[in-house]
């Protein structure tokens, strides 16, 4: 039975790190909301999921996975399932704490990125909000991507195993998803991402490791990829970059 994965139609956000995994394992999945023609699915389907009154664990928002009658919501939370059934979780039971809060941290910084463009207010608009929107993204760039980039490089130097993964000897989503955030903060601030190989040489290695893996190397490259746009969490707005040493 394939995986149903539901996420609003026309962006990655939160759901891509998701996608991410079930590609790289080479998973029977379904986008519902990005399948209207098929009975059942849809961007309708997704919402009668969301309001409904007889699921007795309802979502409270998308990213959520459906597994026959099981629902897991929340990215980390789904990843942290998925994991061990996709090949991609460290077969120590311990170490799979240790990747789910290093999954965590990159939520924590995936938020800070989207607060870049919404930094009063979600229910506003960007242009309501671009003064504050301007000085949020000049302390992100200055001190909250070093802060965080700082601690993932040091995680992947001290990693017991080698440097290649952030946790152990092998591929893991958490790895999947650090590719993800990286490649969403390209995007978004390019000037201010100029210089990101030589300040964080392994963090950037395994960005470009990830984007060499044949499935995702196909997954990247074919229509199921949603290109980045200014309607989800990374957004390029060139008021909001600046460039750094």
């Amino acid at each position: 039975m394939a995986y149903e994965l539901f996420y609003w139609d026309g962006l990655q956000g939160r759901g891509e790190f998701v996608r991410l995994a079930l590609e790289e394992a080479g998973a029977d999945y379904i986008e519902v909301a990005r399948a209207p023609d098929r009975d059942g699915f849809g961007t309708g389907a997704m919402m009668d999921v969301l309001k409904s009154r007889s699921e007795p664990h309802p979502p409270f928002a998308p990213p959520f996975l459906k597994d026959g009658d099981l629902v897991v919501a929340q990215t980390a939370n789904i990843l942290m399932y998925l994991g061990p059934k996709l090949g991609l979780a460290p077969k120590d039971e311990a170490l799979r704490y240790v990747v789910n809060g290093l999954q965590l941290t990159i939520a924590d910084m995936v938020t800070e990125a989207h607060d870049t463009h919404h930094p009063l207010a979600g229910g506003l608009y960007y242009e309501d909000q671009k003064d504050a929107a301007k000085v949020r993204a000049h302390d992100f760039i200055d001190n909250r991507i070093p802060k965080y980039m700082k601690y993932f490089e040091r995680v992947l130097k001290q990693n017991p195993d080698g440097d290649a993964y952030l946790v152990g000897t092998a591929l893991t989503y958490v790895d999947l998803s650090m590719f993800q955030l990286i490649d969403g903060l390209y995007y978004a601030f390019p000037l201010a991402m100029k210089h990101f190989g030589e300040h964080y040489p392994r963090l950037a290695a395994l960005h470009d490791a990830v984007i060499a893996r044949p499935k995702l190397a196909a997954y990247l490259e074919s229509d199921r990829r949603i290109a980045h746009n200014e309607a989800c969490i990374f957004r390029h707005y060139p008021e909001l970059d600046k460039a750094v040493r």
